[in-house]
Order: structure tokens, then C-alpha cells, then sequence
């Protein structure tokens, strides 16, 4: 059964999952016309395969550590920082601990906010 997306007005919690984590999975916590937030959870040594999305988005470590590898490089992002990573720009995840991220993705009017892969 899909969670529920927040209404607005409605206090969401992005606290990090803490033991919860090891049980969690990723769902989308709220979605409109210009915004999707999902919070990602990753299992060391998990990767999401390169793809690019057609909003500018952000990836913010809530805990754990994730390697985003984009434009031939890649960084480690730690709890409490964000990186953004622009429309159309390829990247991939790879969970260097267990982890969960808000990904925060800004839908250009017209165009879906799912990724496409490029396999």
C-alpha cells in the first residue's frame, strides 16, 4: 500500500530514521504541479544506475554517506549537506553506509518529474 503524500499545511518529518533506517524503504512524501520530495533510502553498497531528471533537484544527506558521481567526478555527501544537481545532468548514487536522503526535485511546468535511465 503507497503512504500517503503530505497536505498541504501538514508538518512533515525528515528527522533521520536512526535504528528505523535498517527497516525503511524510499516512498515520495509530498508531489504538486512544481515539486516532488522522496525521501531515498539506501543500503551500503546500493547504487541507483546513471539517469537524469528534467527538474533542477537536490540530494540532502539526513544520514549516512552517499557517493554522487555526475560530469566524470564524484563526492561524498555526509548528514546535513545538500548538493544540487541540475536538470538534465546525469549522475548515480552509490551508498557508502546505510542512508537516507530528501531529494527535493523542482518540475518544470509540462515535463514529468520521473527519471529516465541511460543505460
Amino acid at each position: 500500500m503507497a503512504l500517503p503524500h503530505a497536505r498541504p499545511g501538514q508538518p512533515i518529518d525528515i528527522s533521520p530514521l536512526g535504528d528505523a533506517l535498517a527497516t525503511s524503504a524510499s516512498h515520495a512524501i509530498l508531489k504538486t504541479n512544481a515539486l516532488e520530495l522522496i525521501r531515498l533510502v539506501l543500503r551500503r553498497g546500493q547504487t541507483l544506475p546513471p539517469h537524469n531528471i528534467y527538474g533542477d533537484s537536490t540530494l540532502h544527506c539526513l544520514e549516512g554517506v552517499v557517493c554522487v558521481e555526475a560530469a566524470g567526478g564524484s563526492i561524498e555527501i555526509r548528514q546535513g549537506q545538500l548538493v544540487l544537481v541540475p536538470a538534465l545532468a546525469e549522475y548515480s548514487l552509490r551508498a557508502l553506509e546505510d542512508a537516507s536522503l530528501l531529494f527535493t526535485i523542482q518540475l518544470p511546468q509540462g515535463k514529468p518529474g520521473s527519471a529516465s535511465s541511460t543505460t
